[in-house]
């Protein structure tokens, strides 16, 4: 098991993730403040942040991280927009507002993967660079967009389907509470775990069902599936935290011992998630780095000083699975 922590880390990009900038910069991009773009005078970098808003921690901990990242002493004017209550439109209306107001580039974090072709075709009439951040869109039209920051979702869920295969030697039968339907992480974090586990027929699928990344309606959601099924689930694969943490609670409402009676995997890595590994409720935590900030920012100035970043730049992230190992990187947990 490798352990890590986002803290320690301060999110320096890696060497394989700084080779993925260009040799970049026709701006003067040379202020006191390090920031690329604006006019050259002092004035702020314009900043307009599509994001997703309220939905747990893993995403207040992301936006967070972004807008104390682009702040005004870092020489940005960053203009937060979250979404109103997880709606598209509300996000294709702050983008076409921030495309109006001639900000100097977009950060997006998609509530839907599809339906953002025209937004952002026209950002490119407007000559706005569009950064995404986390999560992708659909079809994946790269010409569209600067560049994508975000853990690999497909490698992060195959570490789960990996794990599942070597605790579970004989095989058994699974469950799948999943994300919202239509979000690209979703989609991805699907891929990894199919392509991973649809090669070992001693595996049954127990079926799959979205609980909205809600802790409530996760545990809602199994206590359906544990009568249903007998108390025929062997282990669980909650695509984040919050709803591994509300299956465990339906684990134990049906007088079974989560950990024990049925194994839980969940995705993010969230303090909560880390004690409730340590406890033995959960049984491994796949993290999904929420620390872009600092990846987003010198793609920012490298993008506005002209140059060129990589489609794709992956943000590292770990696993835990030892009860001891975790506890230890607990105190560098901020979220």
């Amino acid at each position: 098991m490798k352990n890590s922590t986002w803290l320690g880390r301060g999110i320096a990009l890696t060497g394989v993730a700084a080779l993925a900038f260009s040799v970049a910069a026709c701006g003067n991009g040379d202020g006191d403040n390090g920031a690329a773009g604006g006019s050259g005078d002092g004035d702020l970098v314009t900043v307009g942040f599509v994001a997703v808003g309220p939905e747990g921690a893993w995403r207040q901990a992301n936006e967070e991280n972004v807008q104390s990242t682009f702040s005004s002493d870092a020489g940005f004017d960053l203009r937060y927009s979250p979404s109103q209550g997880g709606d598209q439109n509300s996000q294709i209306q702050a983008f076409t507002d921030f495309v109006d107001q001639g900000v100097d580039i977009i950060l997006l974090s998609a509530t839907e993967g599809s339906g953002w072709e025209d937004s952002l075709r026209r950002a490119q009439e407007a000559e706005i660079p569009v950064v995404l951040i986390d999560r992708g869109i659909e079809p994946d039209d790269t010409s569209l967009y600067e560049t994508r920051i975000a853990p690999d979702n497909v490698d992060v869920s195959t570490s789960v389907a990996e794990w599942a295969i070597s605790e579970f030697p004989d095989g058994g039968t699974y469950f799948v509470l999943e994300g919202p339907a239509g979000v690209s992480v979703v989609n991805e974090r699907n891929e990894g775990w199919k392509a991973t586990i649809s090669g070992h027929d001693e595996f049954i699928d127990g079926g799959a069902q979205t609980a909205n990344w809600s802790t409530d309606e996760a545990r809602s959601v199994f206590e359906t599936v544990l009568r249903s099924s007998g108390n025929g689930i062997d282990f669980v694969f909650a695509q984040n935290d919050e709803m591994g943490l509300g299956a465990a609670q339906a684990v134990s409402e049906a007088g079974l011992v989560p950990g024990e009676d049925v194994k839980i995997a969940t995705i993010d890595g969230s303090r909560a998630a880390l004690e409730a590994l340590v406890d033995g409720r959960l049984s491994f935590v796949a993290e999904y780095n929420p620390l872009v900030g600092q990846t987003a920012l010198d793609a920012v100035n490298t993008i506005l000083d002209g140059g060129t970043v990589d489609s794709y730049l992956i943000v590292p992230s770990t696993t835990f699975d030892d009860p001891e190992a975790t506890e230890a990187a607990l105190p560098d947990r901020d979220f």
